[in-house]
């Protein structure tokens, strides 16, 4: 366990110790919201996306 800790720091650039507190900062903070998660909130609180105007796209949009 020791060897991946330290593999996992150096590919973070920084040290065991600094890694280690990463590590147990992500287990005990609460779960980040996920982009998704955000929008389709946002949307339910506004009753849909129904009325949503959209601008027409371009051709540079087409072929992106």
């Amino acid at each position: 366990m020791k060897e991946r800790l330290r593999l996992r720091a150096a590919e973070h650039g920084r040290s065991m110790e600094a890694e280690a507190r990463e590590i147990l900062t992500d287990a005990v903070s609460p779960p980040r919201e996920s982009v998704m998660h955000a929008l389709r909130g946002a949307a339910l609180a506004h009753e849909g996306v129904d009325d949503l105007v959209l601008a027409p796209r371009t051709e540079f949009a087409a072929t992106c």
